[in-house]
């Protein structure tokens, strides 16, 4: 991200704060549908890894938002707009979180959810805590992350037999975040509740459910098993990982079935299979699952910790000389090789 859309993001999130409220005339918003498209294409973007392009659209969208709500004649029109502010304050968010913008981010996403608040939509206010609870994550603020993602998940609970595959997935997500961040903060009882709980909304939908209009991220049987595999990696059971990578829900008959998740959630994964194989000493292995990231995410890869703490721990074990495989990973991590 370069310092000029950093500056201009700052500038929509973080406006200077006076005695009275800045003026501002009325203006001809921006068609919700055509806003509705930027932020799809937008997102598409990060779904592809394309953090530049994505950080290059953020700043007209997010002046068209904050247009279409000035704009906005009467309290129905106000409420759609504040809506689509929202998802793009979420989208904004999403994509700081990813670079560790971590103070923008949390910005774009409390105004999000408090847009949505606003106006009255809790589905979609319990979108951007999902995105929230992510941030605290990142933080390392496992137990406000716990306590977050546990009581939005009461509030949104829905009925299992009658609920649609979007109320599942933001119900099941919220899960997933209570266990991330329980299991991170050895509260193992509450994270074992939290991905059963997860599992049943899973079953329920029976395939990855994907939908970026009503929920944060991909949801369904094969992603609640990647976060289990996580749960393992984190832990250090590094044979436990390896017994249940590809197996079940993750096994390419299950995916077949069920659906991938996304790039980001599968990537993930990989890193955890190849830390894995780094902790049993399968170092080719290993490098394998590095390069095979870097070959398909190599964007996404640059942002993964841990992708550059498993090919350190290779790299410092490997007696003989380094692969060419090796090489072209050091200098793409920016690890010295």
């Amino acid at each position: 991200m370069t310092p000029e859309i950093l500056s201009d993001l700052r500038r929509h999130l973080m406006p200077p704060v006076g005695l009275v409220d800045a003026f501002v005339p009325p203006e001809e918003g921006v068609p919700r549908n055509a806003l509705l498209q930027d932020i799809a294409e937008a997102h598409a973007l990060y779904q592809a890894d394309r953090y530049d392009s994505v950080a290059l659209r953020l700043p007209g969208i997010l002046a068209a938002a904050e247009g279409s709500v000035r704009a906005a004649d009467g309290d129905d029109q106000r409420r759609q707009a504040l809506v689509t502010r929202a998802r793009a304050l979420f989208l904004t968010g999403k994509y700081l979180t990813q670079v560790r913008q971590y103070d923008l981010a949390y910005q774009a996403l409390a105004s999000g959810i408090r847009d949505a608040r606003e106006a009255e939509a809790t589905p979609t206010a319990a979108v951007g805590v999902i995105g929230m609870c992510w941030l605290l994550l990142r933080q390392d603020r496992f137990a406000e992350c716990a306590d977050l993602a546990s009581d939005t998940a009461d509030a949104v609970e829905p009925r299992i037999s009658k609920a649609t595959p979007e109320e599942l997935a933001v119900w099941g997500e919220l899960l997933l975040r209570v266990a991330a961040a329980a299991v991170r903060n050895n509260r193992k009882a509450e994270a074992k509740d939290a991905r059963r709980m997860a599992a049943t909304a899973a079953q329920a939908i029976g395939r990855e459910h994907i939908d970026f209009r009503t929920h944060w991220g991909p949801f369904g049987p094969a992603t609640a098993e990647i976060k289990v595999i996580e749960d393992l990696s984190l832990k250090g059971d590094a044979r436990g990982v390896l017994r249940r990578a590809d197996t079940g829900p993750l096994h390419p008959d299950s995916l077949k079935a069920y659906g991938t998740p996304t790039s980001n959630v599968w990537g993930r994964y990989r890193l955890d299979v190849a830390q894995a194989h780094s902790l049993t000493g399968a170092h080719h292995d290993a490098i394998g699952e590095l390069l095979g990231l870097y070959r398909s995410h190599p964007e996404w890869m640059r942002h993964q910790p841990m992708a550059r703490r498993v090919l350190e721990k290779v790299l410092k074990a490997r007696t003989r000389t380094s692969t060419k495989g090796m090489r072209t990973l050091a200098a793409h991590l920016g690890v010295d090789g």
